[in-house]
């Protein structure tokens, strides 16, 4: 199974600090506890440590080639679709929201070919991210992205710490041009990522509330050219 890069340090640090706890504890506790509260004890730790080499997988993805769909930045369940006013696109939104739970993959992924035109990191509080309202108050990263293929839209797609997220991680900077499905990034531990795109007529929403959606591959809207 691969691991994502992004999980740096803590997919090292973690491991190794289970694996150190889990030779010494039977040593530790053979005088204190019985036998079977060291096994229980033991299976707690590995079920722990199987489950950070899991969160930090990063699984294969077949990117669909159409320039005309803005894929989904980010694995989980579409949470909410609503139009709001962005300063960022400079008109009204369409704002998508996907709730990504603890045992999603959390690796983020570029909509659609962009260029970067500029991050901006917010810090805030860290509410439960299934909470449309945590986009608002939670801590976040606005990555502000204009397509290189027509209509050269702004879109942007918003990283939101969540209850137990508590680390945003992105590496691209304004400048650099992404392609439909790259990886630039993750949030660590239970999270919430937005996309924000111009609400035309042009536009087609391809996904509901409720849906399952996957990074890179599954279509969230569609351009009507």
């Amino acid at each position: 199974m691969k691991l994502t890069k992004y999980g740096w340090p803590q997919v090292l640090i973690y491991p190794v600090a289970i694996l150190t706890i889990m030779l010494l504890c039977p040593y530790a506790t053979a005088f204190i506890l019985p036998k079977w509260s060291i096994l229980t004890i033991e299976l707690i730790l590995s079920t722990t440590l199987l489950w950070i080499l899991y969160f930090f997988r990063d699984p294969y993805r077949k990117i669909p080639l159409d320039k005309d769909i803005l894929l989904s930045p980010a694995d989980g369940k579409i949470t909410d679709i609503e139009k709001v006013e962005s300063d960022y696109i400079g008109s009204t939104a369409i704002k998508i929201g996907i709730f990504l739970n603890i045992f999603d993959v959390h690796i983020n992924r570029a909509p659609c070919n962009a260029k970067v035109l500029n991050t901006y990191y917010k810090k805030g509080s860290f509410k439960n991210a299934a909470n449309p309202a945590s986009g608002r108050t939670n801590e976040s990263n606005d990555l502000l992205l204009t397509r290189t293929d027509e209509p050269k839209d702004k879109i942007v797609v918003r990283q939101i710490s969540g209850a137990i997220a508590r680390r945003i991680v992105c590496k691209t900077a304004a400048g650099e041009n992404l392609t439909g499905g790259q990886k630039f990034g993750m949030i660590k531990f239970g999270s919430r990522t937005e996309i924000l795109l111009p609400a035309r007529n042009n536009i087609e929403t391809l996904v509901k509330t409720g849906d399952k959606v996957r990074a890179g591959v599954t279509p969230l809207a569609r351009y009507i050219l």
